[in-house]
């Protein structure tokens, strides 16, 4: 017999973030891309003329860590980075076509993936699990 009448929610919602986040990776791997990746090109798309401190912060990471990924997308030819002319420490970050072309393939492969994982869900239960969502991080003070 379980020691809990009923699962804990978090134990619920961790297995189930964990399990949806594996198969979104797998979807970006199957497009040709990697989260990582995915989530740069986006900040970088959605925001124009992006430093590398906001993308950062964008992204949820830390600089270091967005270095080493930028250094790979710019060898990649995925994009550029050249120094704001009124700050010399700073890069500015931006896509080149080929980060352009990959930025619409994994577009094109998130979309598929939310559409898989909104199958038999109605907006309103959509509505109403996005409170859920937003209860639960207000309380863990999120």
């Amino acid at each position: 017999m379980s020691p809990f009448e009923r699962p804990p929610v978090g134990m619920n919602l961790g297995r189930t973030a964990k399990f949806v986040a594996q198969a979104f990776d797998a979807a970006l791997v199957e497009a040709g891309g990697t989260l990582p990746v995915w989530l740069t090109l986006l900040s970088v798309k959605s925001s124009e003329q992006a430093n590398q401190r906001e993308l950062a912060d964008m992204i949820g990471i830390q600089g270091a860590t967005l270095t080493h990924h930028l250094n790979a997308m710019e060898a990649q030819g995925l994009l550029t980075r050249r120094r704001d002319p009124e700050n010399r420490r700073v890069h500015q970050v931006s896509l080149t076509e080929a980060g352009e072309a990959l930025f619409e393939t994994l577009r094109q492969a998130a979309l598929a993936f939310d559409k898989r994982l909104r199958v038999g869900l109605s907006d309103e239960r959509l509505a109403e699990f996005a409170k859920v969502l937003a209860a639960l991080r207000a309380n863990v003070g999120a």
